[in-house]
């Protein structure tokens, strides 16, 4: 009788605990987390919307004849794709990707594409993971996209060699977007550790664009390699703050009152310091950037801004209750709202008229000032006490000669 009488106050007590969380949510706005990061400039801003097509090229059949093109079109060359590889060919090891020769850039880009949700390998290769259950490099890594990783590295290992070695003033990039965000990630971390297998390529040489990322790595390893992983989430994106684990997520988009709840009993419960003390929390890699379009609680588009920041704190950690928060994790929405971005930068820095030698200059410091935000970066996490954040031997990226 006793038990009983306790189960109505129990269900009040729940319910005032969800009323509060979903208050504070409601107040909560996606650019209080970046408010105090500074802004991005357009040279290390540019390859963004141009990589996003790339990666929604791999949706379609044929290039020459496409479907689903974006306003401008993808702006490549069908002839230097030089091998593209879908769920057949590669038995559902990995989402389709691409390897693409961009001479216009100076690039070499391997993309992966996001989450089918029509194919069941790709579930499984996101359900392939438990809470600490894969280490690599002193660090925690999603079991599922490290395996995915491992296998684009050993089939395309030797290719990636030979262009290397044939371009040497080219840079090697990987991107991808959503699930594929994931799988270059660690793709990126095999390149590092494995230079030599890439003809000894330099650091500086290989960088990663994860668009809409997924929490895919620890804390330790998200701000030691904020030096060559760069992450580009859109405003209210879902993804990157969702705390609970992927295979979670992708369960409860049919049901989004329940990842609501796991959200609301995970948020209450776990206080920021002890998030920082579990190594195995996983978290969205690298360097990140805010694409900001919307005020707080107003549909009306602003003066869209990027800011960035090599956080070791505040990484995303607080999902925002919107109606664009599953919008602006689409690939479309990431380029439509980048190319605008990234107009307008362009626009500003006329109307100021910096001259080309003054720019120049500017770029240089920016890579000294990156350079010193990861320094600082990988600073405060040994401060924090980050479970296996150190500081790390000369990269070739901090002691280079200014």
């Amino acid at each position: 009788m006793s038990v009983a009488c306790c189960i109505p106050f129990v269900e009040c007590v729940s319910c005032l605990a969800c009323v509060r969380w979903v208050w504070k949510k409601y107040l909560y706005t996606s650019g209080r987390e970046s408010e105090n990061w500074g802004l991005a400039t357009v040279t290390e801003f540019e390859p963004v919307p141009r990589l996003c097509k790339y990666i929604l090229s791999l949706y379609e059949d044929d290039i020459d004849n496409p479907v689903w093109s974006p306003p401008g079109g993808y702006a490549m060359n069908s002839d230097c794709i030089l091998l593209k590889k879908d769920h057949a060919i590669s038995n559902g090891r990995v989402s389709p990707y691409m390897l693409y020769l961009d001479h216009d850039n100076a690039d070499i880009v391997l993309a992966v594409r996001g989450l089918d949700l029509a194919k069941e390998s790709d579930f499984l290769l996101l359900l392939d993971n438990k809470l600490g259950q894969t280490t690599y490099d002193g660090g925690y890594v999603h079991n599922g996209l490290l395996k995915a990783a491992e296998y684009v590295f050993e089939e395309e290992c030797e290719i990636l060699r030979d262009l290397v070695q044939k371009y040497p003033n080219y840079t090697l990039t990987f991107t991808g977007h959503s699930l594929g965000s994931g799988v270059v990630t660690l793709l990126t971390l095999l390149a590092v550790k494995n230079r030599d297998k890439l003809g000894y390529i330099e650091r500086k040489r290989i960088r990663c664009f994860a668009i809409a990322p997924a929490r895919c790595i620890s804390l330790n390893l998200a701000v030691r390699y904020a030096d060559v992983i760069s992450s580009v989430v859109l405003q209210d994106d879902f993804l990157p703050r969702t705390t609970v684990a992927l295979e979670n997520v992708y369960k409860s988009l049919l049901c989004f009152p329940c990842l609501l709840c796991i959200m609301c009993v995970k948020d209450t419960c776990t206080l920021e310091e002890k998030m920082l003390q579990d190594p195995r929390r996983l978290y969205a890699p690298g360097r990140l950037y805010h694409i900001i379009i919307r005020k707080p609680f107003r549909c009306k588009k602003i003066s869209p801004i990027v800011r960035t920041a090599v956080p070791v704190d505040g990484r995303f950690e607080h999902i925002v209750l919107s109606c664009n928060l599953t919008k602006d994790h689409a690939l479309i929405c990431i380029i439509q709202e980048s190319e605008q971005v990234l107009d307008a930068m362009i626009e500003r820095e006329q109307i100021m008229g910096i001259p080309a030698e003054q720019r120049m200059e500017r770029q240089a410091s920016l890579q000294k000032e990156h350079r010193q935000e990861h320094r600082a970066a990988i600073e405060r996490a040994v401060a924090l006490d980050v479970p296996h954040a150190s500081y790390p031997p000369s990269y070739g990226t901090f002691e280079e000669v200014e």
